[in-house]
């Protein structure tokens, strides 16, 4: 039978049309003005200020290598901190726990990605930067010889955003991997446990099943964790320099907008730092694409 088109499905079709489009003028218009902002920095210093180590606003030498290694490096601790407890909380959640406790736990693992993020800033000055400064100092002699180990006993360092990082992760990452293990058919299961499989064999049958989506949770907390800002700011110490240190202040992309924009008096400064900012709004772009291409392949599945 055929549907029958009226006046209001056509005004409702360009309606909900418009506001589809809009967004997707709203994401294209900050990368024009991102990018005509930041044409003087690009136009002076061109690739090389990805791979200059120098930032000396005084001289008008910009080089923004330690923020991209900063945040690269605070993403990655806080990924392979936060991944794993993020699905263990899914699995928990979705195979394990009891029905009656699954609702309150979803929803105090959610109420995670409510708290402000300079709330958990101040946990980490208060809590987490005292706890990582006693182990520096507990720490044996031969072990801060390493350099993974080596810097100064303050606490504030790469360390501790990347910590502070993954618990701000692990809400998003097991609220997405929850729903993904809730997707698996649960014939799947059941078809294990038919077989002879031990409940763990069968929820392994299930991790299998949706790897692809799990693999997308993850990276949409890499999403997060590239642009944080507050919390990391007021932990990671604030120092342009690149080292493999865990215990070394040392500095991200969003961190350096947020500490240094109101001071950049020099347009070639503002242009170098919005310039950041435009890389830093194209990868977060880039890292939540593949996420919703990876979760909707398992859905779709």
């Amino acid at each position: 039978m055929p549907i029958i088109k009226t006046s209001e499905d056509r005004a409702l079709r360009l309606g909900t049309g418009a506001f589809a489009v809009f967004v997707v003028l709203l994401v294209a218009g900050i990368g024009v003005v991102l990018t005509q902002q930041s044409v003087l920095s690009i136009r002076k210093f061109g690739l090389a200020f990805w791979t200059r180590s120098t930032w000396n606003p005084v001289s008008g030498e910009f080089g923004a290598l330690p923020f991209i290694w900063g945040t690269l490096y605070s993403s990655l601790i806080a990924l392979l901190i936060a991944a794993p407890i993020a699905l263990g909380i899914a699995i928990f959640i979705n195979e394990i726990s009891p029905l009656k406790l699954r609702q309150p736990l979803s929803y105090l693992t959610e109420l995670l990605a409510a708290i402000p993020s300079i709330v958990y800033g101040l946990w980490g000055i208060f809590v987490l930067v005292p706890i990582v400064r006693k182990l520096e100092l507990l720490a044996p002699e031969w072990l801060k010889k390493v350099p993974l180990f080596t810097g100064p006993p303050l606490g504030v360092g790469m360390l501790s955003a990347g910590v502070i990082l993954a618990v701000m992760v692990v809400p998003l990452t097991s609220s997405v991997a929850r729903e993904i293990l809730r997707g698996v058919p649960m014939t799947q299961r059941e078809a294990a446990l038919a077989l002879g499989a031990t409940r763990w064999e069968a929820i392994r049958i299930a991790l299998g099943y949706g790897r692809t989506g799990i693999i997308g949770a993850v990276m949409l907390g890499l999403g997060r964790a590239l642009g944080e800002t507050m919390a990391v700011t007021m932990v990671i110490g604030n120092n342009p320099q690149v080292s493999t240190s865990l215990f070394a202040p040392q500095y991200t992309m969003a961190a350096v907008i947020a500490n240094e924009f109101t001071e950049a008096a020099d347009e070639l400064y503002l242009h170098a730092l919005i310039e950041i900012g435009l890389v830093l709004f194209l990868i977060t772009i880039v890292v939540n694409a593949l996420s919703r291409i990876l979760t909707r392949r398992v859905v779709r599945a």
